[in-house]
């Protein structure tokens, strides 16, 4: 997942911070194509980190909006602070929950070194490129326009993430193929699993102890993709799963 030098973040936390609390009466900015609101239950954000994530998500929707003509007007975003251990990811992780009415649900951890500041800062930016991605092609937990097939979820995913490092410019490791493995193993593997085959399992956290293997997958057949056609990542966000595979060069 993402390759974070966090001393580097620790000072430029610190620094924000600092000056933060010296302008704290700085208007929020705000858009009409996002909601942003805060889901508190177990833990609250400070009006600092408040702020925070709302610059963040405000800018990256402009950005993102012109990149992805697709995406959806009237996006609700519902942050909320964690206590998992995702610092592999930067400290942040999403989901796109539903299309009809868009909505992304966005966890930042507080035991990310450094805290939910850190977190937000290492991690929210790219978590909202992957998500918002999704949201353009329509992919969500809810009523997703796909198949959820692992297959077709390595690609989805794939897309989501080449799209996040190409224009954050932030790699995570953890969906990266790992050294001196045979890419066509993994690859041949997932697209013969059958229609069933379990999600988990094959995106997140596999009993032979390989983790990420569908967006490892994904990100490496996204990235074959687009060397064998020429196409940037955004001309191969408008073709289907079926024509990506094929473009890698592997059948499905």
């Amino acid at each position: 997942m993402k390759t974070i030098n966090l001393l580097k973040n620790l000072i430029v936390v610190f620094l924000i911070t600092f000056l933060g609390g010296c302008n704290s009466n700085s208007a929020r900015k705000e858009s009409k194509e996002i909601d942003i609101s805060f889901k508190e239950e177990t833990h609250n954000f400070t009006e600092f980190e408040k702020e925070l994530v709302i610059d963040i998500l405000t800018d990256s929707e402009k950005e993102i909006r012109a990149l992805l003509p697709k995406l959806p007007v009237g996006i609700k975003v519902i942050v909320e602070i964690v206590d998992w251990d995702i610092d592999v990811v930067g400290g942040v992780t999403g989901r796109a929950e539903s299309n009809t009415p868009p909505v992304i649900m966005i966890q930042v951890s507080n035991t990310f070194p450094g805290g939910v500041v850190s977190a937000i800062h290492a991690g929210l930016r790219s978590t909202v490129y992957h998500e918002f991605h999704h949201l353009s092609l329509g992919w969500a937990i809810q009523d997703n326009k796909y198949i959820p097939e692992i297959p077709i979820a390595t690609v989805i995913e794939g897309l989501a993430e080449v799209f996040a490092e190409e224009y954050t410019k932030v790699i995570y490791l953890e969906n990266q193929i790992p050294e001196n493995i045979n890419v066509d193993d993994w690859i041949t593997e997932i697209l013969a699993l059958s229609a069933d085959a379990d999600y988990q399992t094959w995106m997140f956290q596999h009993p032979d102890g390989r983790t990420s293997i569908g967006y490892r997958t994904g990100n490496y057949l996204i990235k074959q993709a687009m060397s064998n056609s020429g196409k940037t990542i955004l001309e191969l966000s408008t073709l289907s799963p079926d024509e990506l595979i094929k473009l890698a060069g592997y059948s499905y």
